[in-house]
Parts: structure tokens; sequence; C-alpha cells
């Protein structure tokens, strides 16, 4: 039971992790893939999918860059609605994360 729990409150954050990541600096999904994977533990494979659907709602635009070694690379970076989006989602996470920490601080 436990696992499926941590399960779910990482597909709840991924959407905002892929968003601050992408705050940060233009970047591919594989680069994506192994920060998260690295940091909390997501598979590559949920990734792909999250980044189709945030190039479908308008989040993330992507551009191609060459690649000395091999085929060009796919970059994401945030569209203006991106950055509304990923201010609006950290604001709500900063929220709700004070508001899950002043229970657990009061829980015996």
């Amino acid at each position: 039971m436990p696992e499926a729990i941590e399960i779910q409150l990482k597909k709840g954050a991924l959407e905002l992790c892929v968003l601050a990541l992408l705050s940060q600096h233009d970047s591919y999904a594989y680069e994506i893939a192994s920060q998260l994977s690295d940091s909390i533990g997501m598979g590559e494979g949920t990734i792909y999918p999250l980044m189709r659907r945030l190039q479908t709602d308008r989040l993330v635009e992507t551009y191609l860059v060459e690649s000395p070694s091999g085929p060009s690379r796919k970059y994401y970076r945030l569209t203006d609605a991106g950055k509304t989006s990923f201010t609006s989602q950290k604001s709500a996470w900063n929220s709700f994360a004070g508001a899950v920490e002043t229970i657990l601080g009061g829980a015996k």
C-alpha cells in the first residue's frame, strides 16, 4: 500500500516538476527524464506521454538542435502559457504542501 501512495504522489507532482525544470533552461526529453529519475525516481516511460500532452496543451513548444554525434535533438521550452501555468501550479503546490505540513506537524 505505501508504494501505491508514493506513486500517486509522484504522478501528481510530475507536471509541476517538468515545468520547473524547463523554467530553469530548455531541455530535451531524455535529459528531463534522467533528472526526474535521479531526483524522484520517475521512470522514462512516464515522461514522453506527458511531454506530448504539454505540447498539445501549448504549455511547451519544441525546436531541433543539431547534434555532432547523431540525429538532431528535440528541445522543449516553456511558452508564455507554460510560464503562467508553472507560476500558478507552484503557488498552489506551496499552499497545499504548507497546509499538509501544518496538519502533519500537529499529528501524533
